[in-house]
């Protein structure tokens, strides 16, 4: 029997969040309890990295694969496993989670032990959603990884904790209520075709016929509770308010895994699952995408505070990922699952930064800052790096990704690539906008002379993020080569369940109707060649 090493990666976590109700709350104790989450969460990375090790990335299929019957009478089970687009995705997790631990070491005061508590938590339910193959078993991680982000806001959150854990809580649970909804409706579909037997497991729904009209209406169940997620313009107001009143510790995890959930939602569920709704609202996806990345960066540009300006940047980057998924060619989805890594380790690392001045100056306003580079030049340093990668400098990660999705969008619709191009270029302009105004020019304020280096503790937080953005950039093909397999077959699922005139024409609304129409204008070819990056 081999050893069920998704399942260890689910309970770890657990375990080490009961561990901690043996140690009492105290001051003197606090070392003590976050020392353990610390050790509990870097031994998750390293299983990660062993998952990873021991992954064959040729293969398409799902692997360590775990299946046991939970609730038979209803079809559902605990059927766990990975493949390459998610595979990594729980490296990033398990990367994050020791950092957001880490970064949180001395400006997390009270309620210690509750704290590194709901991080465990939260990092189990991140992981569930990851490698859950039972839709059922997906829809309770999804659901459960908001109990302790909602808490992480509430309680150590800054001014307007309350109101932004509330509007979140409110936000992305309305959206999992109508997928829960198209969940029930698919297992009844699999009963009536098979004689009464109901089923969550993805591999079954996978083959099953969907009525088109049904399609439709299970497809924007799904798409609209991972568009809040992502999230994906209009749905993105909740979003702001929950990384600025967030402790860093949640924004990293936020914004750097939490938010993958609604794009990897879209290619593991959405798309393969309802292929001919999904090629219909396609165009209507990518068209919110490109709003998304546009607004986001003009948005972003007119910020006061860095850490909104930040949250926006979300905004933007995410666009990319949801029309790097909508062109559904090789290089779109495999950019997009690049680029979902990436943003995880750039703004992963720019919340740290922000979250590094913040705890010296308590102010996290621009026009309180400059002139750093004189008083914190190996804090300027780093900051200087995580904001290249952020807006994707060749040789650093962000460049891999959105090449990768700008040239799947070029081969399905060049006017969509080249809008989202100037995505690129407002990145580059409120990135370094915001760069100068806090780091150079005379030092504005008697506060910023005095302010501390990088510590030891902080190096640790930040040297893994530069060494990830540098290594993603100069070596994309350690990622890419397990990512590739994948979403070729996921991409085979959507084309080969389309029907054959769909495939040949792009489907549009025809004015004022649902009822799909052709028109000619081509689909992006089915796979296309392969990715510029070598095997």
């Amino acid at each position: 029997m081999t050893f069920p090493i998704l399942t260890s990666l689910l309970v770890l976590p657990l375990l080490g969040a009961v561990a901690l109700l043996f140690l009492k709350d105290t001051e003197q104790n606090q070392p003590a309890i976050r020392l353990v989450a610390l050790v509990v969460s870097v031994l998750v990375f390293l299983e990660t990295l062993l998952l990873w090790a021991r992954f064959d990335p040729a293969s398409a299929d799902f692997q360590f694969v775990e299946r046991h019957a939970w609730i038979p009478a209803f079809g559902i089970s605990y059927f766990v496993g990975v493949d390459g687009i998610s595979l990594l995705l729980l490296v990033l997790t398990g990367f994050l989670t020791p950092l957001a631990l880490l970064a949180s070491w001395e400006s997390v005061h009270s309620r210690a032990r509750a704290f590194c508590m709901f991080i465990l938590v939260l990092e189990s339910a991140m992981i569930g959603v990851f490698v859950a193959l039972d839709l059922f078993l997906f829809y309770v991680f999804w659901d459960a990884m908001l109990i302790p982000m909602y808490f992480l806001i509430g309680i150590w959150g800054y001014e307007r904790r309350v109101y932004a854990a509330v509007k979140f809580i409110l936000y992305t649970m309305g959206g999992s209520v109508l997928m829960l909804l198209a969940i029930l409706g698919l297992a009844y579909l699999h009963a009536t075709a098979n004689g009464g037997s109901y089923s969550f497991d993805l591999t079954r729904l996978f083959a099953l016929q969907i009525p088109q009209n049904l399609q439709f209406w299970f497809f924007l169940a799904f798409a609209l509770s991972f568009a809040i997620k992502v999230p994906l313009f209009p749905f993105h107001t909740w979003l702001p308010d929950a990384h600025v009143e967030a402790p860093t510790a949640g924004s990293v995890l936020l914004a750097g895994v939490m938010l993958k959930m609604g794009t990897y939602g879209l290619v593991r569920f959405a798309f393969p699952l309802f292929p001919v709704a999904a090629s219909f609202f396609a165009p209507y996806l990518a068209a919110l995408a490109l709003i998304g990345i546009v607004y986001g960066a003009l948005v972003a540009m007119v910020q006061p505070d860095m850490k909104k300006l930040v949250a926006y940047s979300s905004v933007s980057h995410l666009g990319f990922v949801v029309l790097g998924i909508t062109a559904m060619n090789i290089q779109g989805v495999q950019g997009a699952v690049y680029q979902m890594l990436n943003h995880g380790v750039s703004t992963g690392g720019l919340f740290l930064v922000v979250g590094m001045l913040s705890d010296r100056r308590h102010t996290r306003l621009i026009s309180e800052y400059g002139g750093l580079k004189k008083v914190a030049p190996r804090l300027v340093a780093v900051f200087f790096i995580i904001t290249l990668s952020s807006i994707g400098l060749p040789g650093l990660n962000g460049f891999v990704g959105e090449f990768l999705i700008l040239l799947g969008a070029f081969r399905w619709d060049w006017r969509m690539a080249s809008i989202a191009a100037s995505g690129v270029i407002l990145s580059a302009v409120y990135m370094l906008w915001m760069f100068q105004r806090v780091n150079y020019g005379p030092v504005t304020n008697e506060k910023n002379a005095s302010l501390a280096d990088l510590g030891v503790r902080e190096w640790v937080v930040i040297a893994p993020i530069v060494a990830a953005a540098i290594l993603m950039g100069v070596v994309p093909n350690l990622f890419l080569r397990s990512i590739e397999p994948s979403a070729a077959r996921v991409i085979q699922q959507v084309r080969a369940q389309v029907p054959a005139q769909i495939q040949a024409q792009r489907v549009t609304p025809s004015p004022g109707s649902l009822i799909p129409t052709p028109n000619p204008q081509p689909l992006a070819p089915a796979v296309g060649p392969q990715p510029l990056v070598p095997r």
